[in-house]
């Protein structure tokens, strides 16, 4: 049996700013052994890295946030104790953040599936439930619909694309020039090079034959100007779902009340005749038992950027920060 150290080194998140300045590597962080009911205890193989990891930091301050505590979402691991009849020791899980050991709920992780790597299974879960939630979900995304989605190369991206393939829907999807045949590759039947001309410019000049039923914004636009012109090339009756507009820093502040402005004025008062709809991320058992199946049966591949190792974290943030990382940024645990 594992001995099950009473503590661990983790990256804390300290105080408010980029990662290089909030994060800290404790080399003592206590190790929450005593679990509830329906938690269990796992030492963490990978962990990866996402977007609204630091710009939570950037932008919330510590008491907004809770701080100190533990960087990051997702993680692949084993588990180590359980307080719950579901999962066993040994058991591959799917969840959790930039430390060696975390206490979860156990209804918030699945068992890897075997042709998934720990690696690969670290970088699934936030992103893969963000894009099924938004299409089947909230948009309720059906086969013989075209869905347009902004952000082709982002991971929430990549796994929309996917799964709006297996539903059997049509797609559209944008990114960088540099990045079209990876857009490509995970089923766009469609790419459009949003470095060449604005979006709405283009779409306004080049509107689809059949208009989308569904826009998926997963970069998550501060600036409004997608949705207020949609009526252009959104169906209607078809739905815009965003990840969520979430500012960089003050600069953004108008760009945040312009948006707001856009989704909550009807349309009686002179706004578009669509509907936006924020895809909140729950995590949902069933949900992510649909997204083990697919993984299981290869159907939906992980997307893997870059691998960093444990004290290298804050180069893995480097990484992320470009914004160039096509898939997920993982650092290795154990």
């Amino acid at each position: 049996m594992t001995t099950i150290p009473d503590v661990q080194r983790a990256w804390i998140a300290v105080r408010r700013g980029k990662p290089v300045k909030a994060l800290v590597l404790q080399e003592e962080w206590p190790v929450m052994k005593k679990l509830k009911d329906g938690e269990i205890l796992v030492k963490v193989e990978a962990a990866a890295l996402n977007p609204v990891g630091w710009k939570m930091m950037r932008v919330l301050p510590n008491v907004l946030a809770r701080r100190p505590h533990i960087a990051e979402h997702d993680f692949s691991g084993v588990v180590v104790d359980a307080n719950d009849g579901n999962l066993n020791v040994g058991d591959n899980t799917g969840q959790g953040v930039l430390a060696q050991y975390i206490t979860v709920n156990a209804d918030q992780v699945a068992i890897r599936p075997a042709n998934v790597t720990p690696t690969q299974a670290a970088g699934i879960t936030l992103a893969a439930l963000t894009a099924y939630q938004a299409l089947v979900g909230v948009a309720k995304l059906k086969a013989d619909q075209t869905v347009f989605i902004n952000g082709g190369s982002t991971t929430v991206g990549a796994f929309a694309i996917q799964l709006a393939k297996i539903k059997g829907a049509k797609v559209i999807a944008t990114a960088s020039a540099r990045n079209e045949a990876f857009v490509r590759k995970m089923g766009a039947d469609e790419f459009i090079d949003y470095t060449k001309e604005p979006l709405v410019a283009f779409l306004t000049h080049n509107p689809p034959s059949t208009k989308y039923s569904v826009i998926f914004d997963a970069v998550g636009l501060v600036e409004p100007s997608l949705f207020t012109h949609s009526a252009k090339y959104l169906a209607p009756g078809g739905i815009f779902v965003s990840t969520g507009p979430l500012p960089h820093g003050w600069k953004d502040t108008w760009k945040m009340i312009r948006t707001i402005g856009a989704i909550t004025t009807p349309s009686w008062l002179g706004n578009v005749n669509r509907r936006w709809a924020l895809v909140a991320v729950k995590n949902a058992a069933e949900d992510l038992q649909e997204i083990q199946k697919l993984l299981a049966n290869g159907s939906l591949l992980p997307i893997v950027d870059s691998v960093f190792a444990f004290e290298d974290a804050l180069k893995a943030y480097d990484r992320i920060l470009t914004t160039r990382a096509v898939g997920k940024v993982v650092v290795k645990v154990d």
